[in-house]
């Protein structure tokens, strides 16, 4: 596989940089434009000879038509992390996530490359409760302009693959976790507590109840599917059987960091911010059936993710 990975100085993109150069007949290009991906995610990919860096924007479209040559397979993970920002650059979903889909795929189709794995998210089912969604749940109905990028992202690809003969699997993630998230609740938590020890502020009433799933899950999440399903148009959600609550999180990382009597204070309401979904469940059915579990629990991934990065800053520390 030449593999060309869009965001794969990111969390998950780097890490399935790192999981396909393991296996030695693989080849990877990473293309990111740093706004969020970190060099050091990848530095240690920078002298193996089957591994090529490309900065660069996927709104450049000229650009990245010449750098997406040669390659047979692009894994798109490039999107805006940050859900909140949209409440004031409203555009911003828009530019980072249909435009640069819609740039990805054109590029794709000009260069004859016809496989392409899409990161997407519960977000695009909307705010529906405790309905378990399954990947054919209608009507989506997104409240965040991050969901709604999501949502429209998946028709573009769906029709390019329709139209010109295209091949996709599109994840719809659960909250992913590990030592290289660059926010989150659980990160969000150390930052908080690293400033101020006696007291954690903790946005709506704490009760907010999602799945939590590892980035390692997450990977042979993808791996497995892309070799065990081969429709024109394959879309999975990807989790854990069960949920956590964010008060269930702060006491992970209150006990992980060691610290006694921390004060929680809430901002109070179902919701932590505009478009924020309290309680998110999904259907798993469809692949369970096709043959994945997650290996860990929402508990575990989120304890494992919270030691991961508790223990990268302190050999930052050092």
């Amino acid at each position: 596989m030449k593999a060309f990975i869009t965001g794969g100085a990111g969390f998950i993109g780097s890490t399935i940089a790192d999981r396909l150069l393991q296996l030695t007949e693989n080849e990877v290009t990473v293309l990111d434009n740093f706004c969020s991906g970190q060099m050091s995610f990848i530095e240690h990919n920078l002298n193996n000879k089957r591994f090529k860096l490309m900065k660069g924007d996927l709104l450049d479209l000229p650009s990245l038509k010449e750098a997406i040559k040669g390659h047979d397979f692009v894994f798109h993970f490039a999107a805006n992390p940050d859900i909140s920002k949209a409440m004031t650059e409203t555009d911003l979903d828009l530019r980072l996530g249909i435009l640069t889909t819609y740039n990805l795929l054109e590029s794709m189709r000009i260069n004859g490359i016809q496989k392409i794995v899409y990161s997407s998210g519960s977000g695009v089912y909307g705010d529906i409760g405790l309905t378990q969604a399954p990947e054919t749940f209608g009507p989506t109905l997104p409240t965040s302009m991050y969901g709604a990028s999501k949502l429209g992202s998946e028709a573009i690809i769906s029709a390019f693959c329709n139209m010109f003969d295209m091949q996709s699997w599109i994840f719809r993630f659960a909250n992913v976790v590990g030592a290289r998230q660059t926010h989150g609740v659980g990160f969000d938590f150390i930052r908080k507590l690293k400033g101020n020890p006696k007291k954690l502020d903790i946005l709506g009433d704490g009760k907010q109840s999602k799945s939590y799933v590892h980035v390692n899950d997450v990977i042979d999440a993808i791996l497995f599917t892309v070799k065990n399903c081969n429709e024109m148009l394959n879309i999975f959600n990807v989790a854990t059987d069960d949920s956590i609550t964010v008060k269930e999180i702060a006491d992970i990382v209150v006990s992980e960091m060691n610290l006694k009597n921390v004060k929680y204070e809430f901002s109070g309401g179902r919701k932590g911010w505009k478009g924020d979904i309290p309680v998110v469940r999904f259907s798993l059915t469809k692949i369970h059936n096709l043959g994945w579990r997650s290996k860990l629990s929402s508990k575990e991934a989120v304890l494992k993710s919270i030691r991961e990065m508790l223990k990268k800053e302190s050999k930052s520390v050092a």
